[in-house]
């Protein structure tokens, strides 16, 4: 038996960091909806009580590192489940780039585990084991659009935007999610985003309202320590982007682009400089 799951990539319309918690996490206000670049897990029973991960990409881990493999650990562990699992990832979403990929894979493999091995696990219990595994993993666990609060495991449902084109952009470089908030000063945020406003515009299908109220404090952070993720962002506006945004803590940035007509211009203009460019629809 083989069991499919998609697991589409995360974009945070809004990212606030309000203080850091007495346990070391940061208390957080997110705005996330997700997009049309997904990866795929399929997933198939073995008989003997082993995980095995396999991936065309030569570049993720397939051990203990691996996030789908710490997922298919956690509810074997937590479920007493004797039997293996092999599960092939077909990765498209890029990495270390601020879109949730690895929590998504794991939140894909506990929903396609629950299903492979019959254990009829609530959503709400699957969002809290992913709350074990990252602070992405519960919202990545249902998708749609929510507002993120806690650390991020805690999640109040919002209307998806308007349907809109989405161009990601991620520059060659890795961006350490670890040092981005250990570097993060609360206090020096002159402004900070309003997850009530973005959520009143996308209520009322306000475009150009979700555009303007599009902010990440993180942003200065990151593009302090890598100035091209600005020039990314300055070019994507540049070339007519609606509104840009640098996603999660990067260094991927989105655009949101309401006419298909200025798709192909943006998309080209990107790719003269940065490789790695998508366009890809909201997912609504």
């Amino acid at each position: 038996m083989k069991i499919y799951e998609k697991a589409p990539a995360k974009i945070n319309l809004m990212l606030d960091v309000l203080h850091k918690r007495p346990d070391g996490y940061h208390e957080v206000e997110m705005v996330m909806t997700m997009v049309d670049l997904a990866d795929r897990l399929e997933m198939s029973a073995l008989p003997r009580d082993t995980i095995i991960i396999s991936s065309q990409a030569g570049y993720i881990p397939l051990d203990e590192k691996n996030l789908a493999f710490q997922a298919a650990r956690l509810i074997k562990d937590r479920y007493d489940v004797k039997s293996g699992v092999h599960i092939h990832l077909d990765k498209k979403i890029p990495v270390a780039a601020g879109l949730a990929g690895g929590s998504s894979d794991a939140a894909a493999t506990l929903r396609g585990l629950n299903r492979l091995w019959d254990l009829n696990i609530p959503v709400e219990e699957l969002q809290k084991l992913g709350a074990e595994l990252g602070s992405d993993v519960p919202f990545c666990v249902t998708g749609g659009t929510a507002l993120a609060t806690g650390r991020g495991e805690k999640l109040t449902p919002v209307a998806n935007p308007l349907q809109c084109w989405v161009i990601l952009a991620k520059p060659p470089i890795n961006v350490s999610t670890a040092e981005v908030y250990g570097k993060f000063r609360a206090a020096q945020v002159k402004e900070h985003p309003s997850a009530q406003g973005m959520i009143r515009a996308i209520e009322a299908g306000d475009f150009h309202g979700v555009c303007s109220r599009l902010g990440n404090v993180l942003e200065d952070v990151t593009l302090r320590l890598h100035p091209e993720v600005q020039q990314l962002k300055e070019g994507m506006l540049r070339l007519g982007a609606d509104g840009a945004l640098m996603s999660g803590s990067g260094p991927t940035v989105f655009g949101l682009v309401y006419k298909e007509s200025k798709v192909a211009r943006i998309y080209n203009g990107l790719r003269g400089f940065c490789k790695e460019v998508y366009a890809v629809r909201l997912l609504t």
